[in-house]
């Protein structure tokens, strides 16, 4: 195979253009593809920026085009040659170079390559296991390089903007002290500490309020991050998020700032104008007109509570639900009357997935009736009644959830998104962000019968619910926050506990004894013993921000070499085994070397 001696790249392929016309260029890349025609040979050289034509000649350059000859598929080269314009009937108005074309003085051929096993272009059908499997091939194809390219520049707007506000990129720790408390951490033994370990963070939260407590007011960092969990789509065991942590500063402070972040991040990279400011809804109000602390706002449908309408009905279910303090809610899918009844079959059954036992419904048809599989317990005056407070037209659908109020939220949500998607309701091409406030400070946990923090525990509450924490902690709210976009949580934060006594009585409120939270926090309320100011941040996952920037159904897109839903790299094979040796090492026995003791 050739080098590269003596000749040294001027530009990318997609970078030559007219203003070149004559000049000499030396280009690098892979081979798109080769196109013999006898007495002249055409390859279309790519690397990252795009494609650029170069041509081939005996009479050119005969090693050169003795060489072109032998060129296939993916095969490296390094092209010096000469800038032209194409002649008109061969322009190419799809190609960013369609124009010009480059002829070839002299190629070398720096490697061949094997026949990949999926083609280098954009929009292939192939099994994803394939492409994260030969992932350094799938990363050449353009959208997958632009993807990467747009994360970069994302990174690079939110520097460039938090750097001029005052803000200092600090790193944290990855070797950390396990705090159990939320996602399963993944654990690292030591060598040097027999029978102790280390845990990756999953955050860098307790680091960054040690740094506002330093004095260092205004940190961010982008950071990874790693939880020991269930994986979907939006989720990876390692993941990137930006960091954010500000002292001296208020909830409003905090969200008009982040908010001209985002503005600027949108408007740098996609040339969006996001408006400011931002909508904000509490929690209570999300969850009553949604069903979810994340809701999708591109589309309307707010739920309508009907409950008080039907509480005096015969009907068994309604009735049973509604004196075991159960909710009934409706959706209105305008114009969908004339759904065909095995689709609301298939309704009753999509429900049930989320815990509903049951889907009730009143059709408006175009000729005037109703058509509903409760009629005969409301009677068309009640059912009509119930329409008119769903807001229900001549042509409307009305679907109706009874149950705990805990399920009718999580079944009449997913419905309501659902229906959005089979009736087109869903635009696309929109950016709908809500800020999301004032989240219980608590829930109830049923598998620990405890209260557990609903984002964690040093979340700071509102004054007003402080003689609350100890005697209704399950009325008690959060200074917290999330920004959510299209139904998805880019991410959040809180104003924090800066004072040693209310995070005492916080971690009691948890189920922490003084010794639990000492072996596990100590370090922090010694800290706050120092003089801690008054403080608060938040954290975005960079990859569901870039997914959603660039419309891509999994972050796995927009993240160079991640792990599958299983969180198994199928390129490098890990996770794999290690040798007995190394385990000693770690001072770790296996089960099977237990047992054979």
């Amino acid at each position: 195979m050739d080098t590269m001696a003596g000749l040294h790249r001027t530009q990318y392929c997609a970078e030559v253009g007219e203003a070149d016309q004559g000049k000499e260029v030396v280009l690098c890349g892979w081979v798109e593809r080769r196109r013999d025609h006898g007495g002249l040979i055409f390859i279309d050289l790519r690397d990252r920026t795009g494609i650029v034509q170069v041509v081939a000649a005996p009479d050119y350059e005969t090693v050169s085009f003795q060489k072109a000859e032998q060129v296939r598929t993916e095969y490296v080269l390094v092209v010096r040659g000469t800038v032209r314009m194409r002649d008109a009937e061969t322009v190419n108005p799809k190609m960013k170079t369609g124009t010009i074309e480059v002829r070839c003085n002299e190629l070398r051929i720096l490697n061949s390559s094997k026949t990949p096993p999926f083609y280098i272009e954009d929009n292939i059908d192939v099994d994803e296991k394939i492409r994260l499997k030969y992932r350094y091939l799938d990363l050449r194809r353009p959208e997958m390089q632009h993807n990467l390219i747009m994360r970069h520049h994302v990174k690079h707007a939110m520097r460039s903007f938090l750097n001029t506000h005052g803000f200092i990129d600090i790193e944290t720790p990855e070797l950390c002290k396990s705090t159990p408390e939320g996602a399963r951490d993944y654990l690292v033994p030591s060598r040097v500490n027999e029978g102790k370990f280390y845990a990756l963070p999953q955050s860098p939260q307790i680091f960054k309020q040690l740094l506002m407590i330093s004095g260092m007011d205004r940190y961010y960092q982008i950071a990874r991050c790693f939880r020991d969990e269930d994986l979907r789509a939006d989720r990876q065991p390692e993941f990137t998020q930006l960091d954010m942590e500000m002292s001296f500063m208020d909830q409003e402070d905090i969200l008009s700032l982040t908010e001209e972040m985002m503005q600027y991040i949108f408007k740098e990279t996609l040339g969006y104008e996001l408006p400011l400011p931002i909508q904000r809804m509490t929690w209570d109000y999300a969850m009553e007109n949604y069903g979810s602390d994340k809701p999708d706002l591109r589309f309307d449908m707010k739920f309508t509570d009907v409950t008080e309408l039907v509480k005096d009905t015969d009907f068994k279910v309604f009735r049973s639900v509604i004196d075991n303090g159960g909710r009934v809610k409706a959706i209105n899918v305008k114009g969908d009357a004339d759904i065909p009844r095995r689709e609301l079959d298939g309704l009753v059954e999509y429900v049930s997935h989320y815990g509903a036992k049951g889907l009730a419904w009143i059709g408006f048809t175009a000729d005037g009736n109703l058509k509903s599989q409760i009629k005969k317990f409301f009677g068309e005056e009640k059912l009509r009644e119930i329409g008119a407070a769903c807001g229900a037209e001549t042509g409307d659908l009305i679907l109706m959830i009874a149950d705990k109020p805990a399920v009718v939220a999580a079944a009449l949500g997913e419905l309501r998104k659902e229906m959005a998607r089979r009736m087109h309701l869903i635009d696309e091409n929109q950016f709908a962000f809500t800020w999301v406030v004032d989240f219980p400070m608590f829930e109830y946990s049923e598998e620990e019968k405890r209260y557990v923090a609903m984002h964690h525990p040093f979340t700071a509450m509102r004054e007003e619910d402080l003689d609350k924490l100890e005697t209704d902690p399950g009325h008690v709210y959060a200074k917290a926050y999330d920004l959510v976009l299209n139904g998805i949580e880019l991410g959040g934060g809180s104003l924090r506990i800066y004072q040693p006594d209310i995070q005492q009585r916080v971690f009691k409120a948890i189920g922490l004894t003084p010794e639990e939270a000492e072996q596990k926090f100590g370090f922090l309320m010694r800290a706050f013993e120092y003089g801690a100011p008054p403080h608060g941040g938040l954290a975005f996952g960079l990859d569901r921000m870039i997914m959603l920037m660039l419309k891509r159904k999994s972050i796995r897109d927009v993240i160079a070499f991640p792990k599958t839903q299983n969180a198994i790299d199928p390129m490098s094979e890990a996770p794999s085994v290690v040798t007995r040796k190394q385990l000693h090492e770690l001072h770790i026995q296996t089960e099977e070397e237990l047992v054979s003791k």
